[in-house]
């Protein structure tokens, strides 16, 4: 099991005429009684006993899977955080956790009310920045992941979690990956997601009154620290049409920490399993759908 950071204690000594041995017999008691608990009960026995720490997701101080280095303002929605950048109009960051409890709730209707961010000190871009420009108002929060209540949902129309993205790649391969991230939360039960837009490069376009900077690339960041097995696994991917497959763009934490020069979860682990995490990823323990891959390409890339 993963030890959170801010949950690591180290305990205090006891008093005993003998505190190696008794430490030892402590030790192998503990070994041999975790051991047949295993064979008894199983992982999820276990994970009963030993539970993961609760984080209220609606408690700013309990979000401390929030990336660091940034350079906007951060705010906090009921369901999920960003990092606003005045210079370029848009978040540089979103992040939040995605649980299966979520995803199987009845799904409300999509909303749809697109509108500035009034919350945000400098004001957000807006709605009509976009209007004319060519470039669709793409989700950086995807609407479907908060589907499970109305004003969950309607947040994710904010401007403030929206940002230029090229039609074809929003609905092409941005969206293939959105919908795999949600099966993935299904399966392992919850994931850390961070996604963001391409924007350590001087844009090369700007649209609207406020001057919208257009990203060159996305990312979507993905953690899963529970039990049976921690992986952690990174997506680039151009602001673009793409008909190669979404095993091209992957790569390691750490690979993308070094492009956006943001730490992805400083606070969320011991130094030691944040390493191995952030270092390593295995695109088997990431299975994609051939299926949504060629309709991607023969389908969602023509429209």
């Amino acid at each position: 099991m993963a030890e959170f950071r801010r949950n690591h204690k180290r305990g205090g000594r006891g008093r005993n005429s003998n505190p190696i041995r008794m430490g030892m017999t402590l030790v192998i008691l503990c070994v041999v009684i975790l051991g047949v608990l295993r064979r008894v009960g199983g992982p999820e026995f276990l994970g009963a006993l030993f539970p993961q720490p609760t984080i209220n997701i609606k408690v700013p101080e309990d979000r401390f899977y929030l990336p660091a280095n940034g350079t906007g303002t951060i705010y906090h929605l009921d369901y999920y955080s960003f990092s606003y950048s005045e210079k370029f109009e848009q978040a540089e960051w979103v992040a939040y956790i995605l649980e299966r409890t979520q995803l199987d709730m009845p799904n409300v209707k999509r909303t749809d009310n697109f509108r500035a961010d009034l919350d945000i000190s400098t004001r957000s871009a807006d709605p009509n920045d976009y209007r004319g420009s060519g470039y669709d108002r793409g989700h950086l929060v995807p609407a479907a992941d908060m589907a499970f209540g109305v004003e969950a949902m309607s947040t994710t129309f904010l401007m403030s979690n929206i940002s230029p993205q090229v039609h074809t790649f929003n609905g092409g391969i941005w969206r293939e990956l959105e919908e795999l991230t949600r099966g993935w939360a299904k399966y392992f039960k919850r994931l850390y997601v961070v996604s963001g837009p391409i924007l350590t490069e001087a844009p090369i376009e700007y649209i609207g009154r406020n001057k919208v900077a257009v990203p060159s690339a996305f990312f979507k960041v993905l953690l899963d620290i529970d039990e049976p097995e921690q992986k952690g696994i990174a997506f680039l991917i151009p602001n673009a049409k793409s008909d190669a497959p979404l095993q091209d763009y992957m790569l390691s934490i750490d690979s993308l920490e070094s492009i956006t020069g943001f730490d992805f979860y400083p606070d969320l682990l011991e130094d030691q399993v944040e390493e191995k995490l952030e270092s390593e990823f295995n695109p088997d323990l990431w299975k994609t759908n051939d299926k949504k891959y060629h309709l991607r390409v023969e389908k969602w890339n023509n429209q």
